[in-house]
């Protein structure tokens, strides 16, 4: 039983080093600049083999990646809208987890914001389809019904809050705004909220 418990923890670590290196690999050179054999190199195994043990393809080892990062971002939006009622706690706490990301998790936020996952990962749903998505939708929603924000389609609220927050996030992850994030934080939060504040 403990053989077994210690096989797959490292089948666990190894698998995520892979996706930790593929991660690098494909935000700086690209996905389909990108080998099989240059991730196996970066993690340091010894054949491209031990990759196929755990992926069928550099598509699916890509698609992980993608929902993985998705999926942890929606983890977070729940834990933010059970710990804040109001809308505009919920929004401007989701600004600070994505600006802390910039500089914690910049590698993970350049592939979603900055890779066209499209490209390459055809049958997977669009950021805007995925259910991170939704859940800012409802934030949305919910200061609509409060009162807090304008009363218009929930679409066109996030576009318009969340176009100038990522906007802004994606200016600091290619590198056009050289300086920390928190100096960029509280600007793009009072220009963002500003857009869909009913006044």
């Amino acid at each position: 039983m403990e053989q077994t418990k210690i096989l797959i923890q490292q089948k666990n670590d190894t698998q995520n080093e892979i996706l930790r290196c593929a991660l690098g690999l494909f935000v700086t050179k690209g996905y389909f600049n990108t080998s099989l054999s240059e991730i196996a190199c970066a993690a340091q195994l010894s054949q491209t083999q031990e990759i196929y043990a755990l992926f069928d393809s550099k598509q699916q080892l890509a698609a992980m990646l993608y929902n993985n990062i998705v999926d942890s971002l929606s983890v977070s939006i729940d834990e933010i809208r059970r710990r804040n009622k109001k809308a505009s706690e919920q929004l401007h706490s989701l600004v600070n987890l994505l600006f802390k990301l910039t500089e914690e998790a910049p590698e993970a936020l350049r592939f979603l914001f900055l890779v066209n996952a499209a490209e390459f990962l055809p049958d997977e749903k669009t950021f805007l389809q995925t259910p991170a998505v939704n859940k800012m939708l409802k934030m949305i929603q919910l200061g609509i019904n409060n009162g807090e924000i304008r009363s218009l389609a929930p679409m066109l609220i996030y576009s318009y809050f969340f176009g100038i927050i990522n906007t802004t996030l994606a200016l600091m992850l290619n590198g056009t705004l050289e300086k920390r994030s928190e100096l960029y934080q509280s600007q793009a939060w009072l220009a963002a909220w500003n857009a869909i504040v009913k006044k």
